[in-house]
């Protein structure tokens, strides 16, 4: 294997003219096997698979001929680039067609920052298009080898001689930031900056990126008229930005459009009503802002809700499981009385065990009443930041008491999160701006939902929690395994994302009710949970070679993921053949949904998988439904990957929606 000093790039990792007979995994193969030639690689086909994950997450084609397949693995010690000069091109997803430069950026998992700075430059360098051109002309492999490492390892340039400039218009500040960190991320930072420079604008970049970032200072932010994000992942303390304009993007729209991004921004500073990052300038928050769309927004606005309220959930469920571990089911009505009158050195008749028990319960019971308040909380936090907590909490205790219950919390959550925010606008004198975040927003916001809910919607949100939930408890053969169907679907068709949270969310705000139907629904929802991961393991056991040897490994861990209950541990699998993956996994999860239901299996606990089996009614109904929807899941991903053909482009897409 090669050491730290062997060069990025020598000749015999560049192709020239190169015939590739098939897609942009072909490519990839050809440039691993160079590597692998080279003795640059440690595993080839880890390798690939490395690679071609990344490619799953987003396309590497950039507009103008290029490709930039990249990936961090630990199949290589030391940061290397293989380079490809194809000729015809092949479709790399760039929006104006085939690549016919394609660089293969390949870093150690164990790289440390300089790694990446090697390999950053190389992908800013591609954004010149001198550079291009050159590649495209050059004549023999060490030409090639002799551009690339002048921009990898440049020469220090000498000091530029003073000279006046005339001011920039506007002043702007951007983030940018892509899933890896290696290459998209400078890509847009430099793309900005050059059309930046030709708009006679100043702009300071902060890339988030894999070789470290550099806080733009607080008084440039301060000075700045506008602000750019191109980001696909989210934004580091955002909360500096607070109230400035904001232009908001994926990393790759940077890239392909920068001089539209910096035209739109400038716009925006003249602007007022333009979008602004929201926030008090204290703290990052989660409220989307810029010119996201409505969809989206609603979307990160109510998962900003359920993820934080997962926690009261799953601690708040556990230990209320434990208690009827200790304390037997009776606990329920014994509990808080036993753990208010007695104590350690005055047991109840049922010993320590049942004194334990009761106190777990009462525990459990106390996080639990946080669960809709909690969400309420949250979803108005995403709306107005710290403004909205107290209003929004407020709101999720309100549903509480009058009866709204989960779908209250929601509604709660939204109203006091826009009046907080609507309040937040009001202009105020300056000597009232400090009480307007901590005492008046706060005060009016829960004044004013307080009041919308008792008069205006609570009756009516209370009959409808009412109805849903003497609904639920009414089905019974064939309405309840088509419900379990239904919630099974839901639980595997997107792995943790909004879809799943959704089926989550309705079958843990129903456990509050203690009836046989919220916990067979809590049932089929945690069962249906594990047959992703537990079927991917299966799969990559009996078809190893259908699998990279990074998804054999994923696989391994998968299993133990998917008796914890953590859909999560089937993503990876899915994010690298969604078409494949995707439907075999909700198949298995409407077969254990459809059994958990027929089975009549309920569940006292909202999450713990195999582990909390002791808070399981009908054990071996709800083992039989998991094993059953894990085989067909395992089978169905195995035919699938066997018999049908993977469309490279109809994959792209599904990962881009």
């Amino acid at each position: 294997m090669t050491t730290s000093t062997t060069p990025i790039i020598t000749r015999d990792l560049v192709l020239l003219d190169a015939a590739v007979d098939g897609d942009k995994q072909a490519v990839i193969t050809r440039l691993v096997e160079t590597l692998a030639g080279a003795g640059r690689t440690n595993d080839a086909e880890g390798l690939v698979g490395a690679a071609m994950a990344r490619e799953a997450q987003s396309a590497t084609g950039l507009p103008g001929g290029i490709a930039i397949p990249h990936c961090r693995s630990p199949y290589v010690d030391t940061p290397t680039i293989g380079f490809a000069r194809l000729k015809p091109g092949v479709d790399f997803g760039a929006p104006d067609g085939p690549a016919d430069l394609a660089f293969l950026i390949a870093a150690p998992d164990s790289g440390g920052q300089e790694h990446m700075k090697l390999l950053s430059s190389l992908a800013r360098a591609l954004v010149r298009k001198d550079f291009v051109e050159s590649l495209r002309n050059a004549s023999s492999a060490d030409e090639v080898v002799g551009l690339v490492e002048g921009v990898v390892n440049p020469a220090p340039a000498a000091a530029p001689a003073a000279a006046a400039e005339k001011p920039a218009a506007k002043t702007l500040v951007a983030i940018t930031a892509c899933p890896t960190g290696i290459a998209h991320t400078y890509m847009a930072a430099d793309s900005l900056s050059q059309a930046a420079k030709d708009a006679g604008v100043t702009l300071v970049v902060e890339t988030q990126g894999s070789s470290g970032s550099t806080p733009i200072p607080a008084d440039t932010i301060a000075k700045a008229d506008a602000v750019i994000f191109a980001t696909d992942v989210g934004v580091k303390d955002k909360g500096r930005f607070a109230g400035k304009p904001v232009i908001a993007s994926g990393v790759k729209r940077a890239i392909n459009e920068p001089d539209k991004m910096i035209a739109e921004a400038v716009a925006a500073a003249d602007n007022p009503n333009a979008a602004r990052v929201q926030g008090s300038g204290a703290a990052s928050s989660d409220a989307p802002s810029g010119n996201v769309g409505w969809g989206t927004r609603t979307r990160q606005i109510l998962l900003t809700g359920v993820s934080y309220m997962i926690p009261f959930v799953a601690a708040g469920g556990l230990l209320i499981a434990l208690g009827f571990l200790f304390g037997g089911y009776e606990i329920a009505d014994t509990g808080n009385d036993i753990a208010l009158n007695n104590s350690l050195t005055n047991l109840p008749d049922g010993g320590f065990a049942q004194y334990l028990g009761a106190i777990l319960f009462t525990l459990g019971g106390l996080a639990f009443s946080f669960l809709v308040p909690a969400l309420a909380g949250y979803i108005s936090f995403a709306i107005a930041d710290r403004p909205g907590i107290a209003p929004g909490f407020t709101a999720g205790a309100l549903a509480v008491f009058i009866g709204g219950g989960f779908i209250g919390g929601i509604v709660g959550g939204v109203l006091a999160g826009f009046v907080a925010l609507w309040i937040s606008g009001i202009k105020v004198p300056q000597w009232l701006r400090g009480l307007m975040p901590v005492v008046i927003v706060p005060l009016g916001a829960s004044l004013a939902v307080g009041l919308i809910m008792f008069f205006f919607v609570g009756r009516p949100l209370a009959n409808i929690n009412t109805g849903l939930t003497e609904w639920l408890s009414g089905l019974s053969g064939t309405s309840a395994i088509f419900l379990g169907i239904i919630l099974g679907l839901m639980m595997c068709f997107d792995l943790g994302g909004p879809v799943n949270k959704a089926a989550y969310a309705f079958a843990t705000a129903g456990l509050a009710a203690n009836t046989t139907a919220a916990f067979e629904i809590m049932a089929a929802v945690m069962a249906a949970g594990m047959v992703p991961p537990l079927a991917m393991a299966l799969a990559t056991t009996i078809r190893p070679h259908l699998f990279s040897e990074p998804e054999k490994e994923n696989g391994r861990a998968a299993c133990l993921l998917g008796a914890s209950f953590i859909s999560e541990g089937a993503i990876p699998f899915a994010a690298a053949d969604p078409l494949r993956v995707i439907p075999s996994m909700m198949f298995g999860g409407a077969i254990t949904g459809a059994l958990c239901m027929a089975f009549s299996v309920g569940s006292r606990a909202p999450h713990g998988g195999i582990f909390v089996l002791f808070a399981i009614d009908n054990k071996l109904g709800f083992v039989i439904a998991i094993v059953a929807g894990t085989i067909a899941s395992a089978l169905a991903v195995v035919a699938a990957k066997q018999f049908i053909k993977a469309g490279a482009k109809d994959e792209r897409e599904l990962v881009a929606a």
